[in-house]
Order: structure tokens, then sequence, then C-alpha cells
């Protein structure tokens, strides 16, 4: 099961709070609308790889939304949080909406620290 994917140049990973830029034609006009929410899934193998959204709309209803990753549709995914669980699906969040605020955040690397000069005493 995979719980990474590349899009773009950009490593997208299960737990991850995304932004997902869709085209939306509307008539004659294309217009972008974004869909944020927590990457919950990702299916599929080479082409038919396949992502799973998921947010809480207003009134705490939960939407899920499904993407192929090579549609035409998909404008640019962007990663807003690193999560980071233990799972690779994480179908148990449909159960328990209040458990999406506690996915834990990946700790980010600290820089190196400075190496100190060693003390000379005067005499």
């Amino acid at each position: 099961m995979a719980k990474q994917v590349k899009f773009k140049q950009q490593n997208v990973s299960i737990g991850d709070k995304i932004r997902v830029l869709q085209k939306i034609q509307e008539g004659d006009k294309i217009r972008t609308q974004p869909f944020e929410g927590i990457l919950i899934a990702i299916k599929g193998e080479g082409e038919n790889k396949m992502i799973t959204v998921r947010k809480i709309a207003a009134g705490n209803i939960g939407v899920e939304r499904i993407w192929p990753l090579n549609s035409s549709w998909i404008e640019d995914i962007k990663v807003l949080k690193q999560g980071q669980v233990r799972r690779a699906k994480l179908y148990y969040l449909r159960e328990k909406p209040g458990k999406l605020k506690f996915i834990h955040e990946k700790e980010k690397p600290r820089p190196a620290r400075r190496k100190s000069r060693p003390k000379t005493s005067k005499k």
C-alpha cells in the first residue's frame, strides 16, 4: 500500500493536510476551485493512482472527494501541513469526525547547532 505519492515534483503523504486546486468548467468559462482537507487514502498503481481527500464542511458534515492523479482537471496540489500517521488508510476518521484535528504534525528537522569555540583561560 502506498503511503506517499509524487505529484509534479512534490511528495504528498497520507495524513497530510492538502489543498487540491481543481478546474471547474461553467459554460464557456473555466475557474479554479480549491478543496482543502486531509489525505486519507491512496489507491491504485502507476497511471491509475487515485487520492481520497476528506474535509469537514459546514454543519459538521464530512465531504470526501476522489481524484485520479493524472486527471487534467487537477491544476495543483499544495501541502499545507505534513501529518504523522501510522496507517496507510485513515478510514477510521469517518466515524470520528473530531479526530481530524488530532493528526500530529511531523517535526521539522532542526538546524545544526554552531560549535562553540573552546574557552581560553586568561592567566
